[in-house]
């Protein structure tokens, strides 16, 4: 149970901001009183696609993550963050599910900073999205339409349909093996339509979904 409960606490635990220019080590159960901390999501950007993961620790140099797939030291990687910074690196280390990733070039944690400050005062700001391909069910009024998922984050969804839907409408998207979720069209178009929804998504039950079935 203790061991459970320490699982649970690392992956619930927040984005430590470092001034270090050094990428993150593995972890460690001391906390250095000097470092900043905010919660992040992330998106991990493979050769492979795209996954949300959790940013535990960011510094200068590189940062450290909890990801819910496999990864190999000296892999090449992007990350993405809510503020829409896109920083390339390689995988530095593989601990358990914590990878360390050693930037390119050394980031200004001092302006992520700032841009977490001003979301916080009502700056939009893009949550973090994972590429899909899964059938829904869309209802709209009392039609129902088969979709498929393009694209998801924990505040909207991206799909693919044949019949268009007039942006502001509400709507009720029903996810492959997933309970329903209410939300609004945005925009139509092309065949795709972008929906955000009415509450966002809470990111472990959404990693629940997205995690590959075994």
């Amino acid at each position: 149970m203790g061991a459970e409960r320490d699982t649970l606490n690392e992956q619930y635990a927040e984005t430590t901001f470092s001034f270090s220019p050094k990428a993150p080590p593995p972890p460690d159960r001391r906390r250095n009183v000097r470092q900043i901390t905010i919660l992040r999501v992330g998106t991990l950007i493979t050769p492979v696609g795209r996954e949300l993961c959790l940013v535990r620790n960011i510094s200068g140099g590189g940062l450290m993550a909890h990801v819910y797939c496999q990864h190999q030291e000296g892999e090449r990687v992007t990350v993405e963050l809510k503020t829409d910074h896109r920083i390339p690196g390689r995988i530095l280390w593989v601990r358990d599910s914590n990878i360390g990733i050693e930037f390119d070039e050394m980031v200004d944690v001092e302006e992520m900073l700032t841009n977490q400050a001003m979301q916080e005062q009502g700056w939009r700001h893009r949550m973090p999205r994972v590429e899909v391909d899964r059938l829904a069910t869309l209802r709209v009024g009392a039609l129902l339409y088969g979709v498929n998922t393009c694209d998801i984050s924990q505040g909207g969804v991206k799909i693919e349909t044949d019949e268009p839907v007039e942006a502001g409408t509400e709507v009720m998207l029903s996810l492959e093996k997933f309970r329903p979720v209410a939300g609004v069209v945005r925009w139509c178009d092309g065949g795709f339509c972008g929906i955000s929804f009415n509450q966002p998504i809470p990111f472990q039950e959404l990693m629940g979904w997205l995690r590959p079935k075994g």
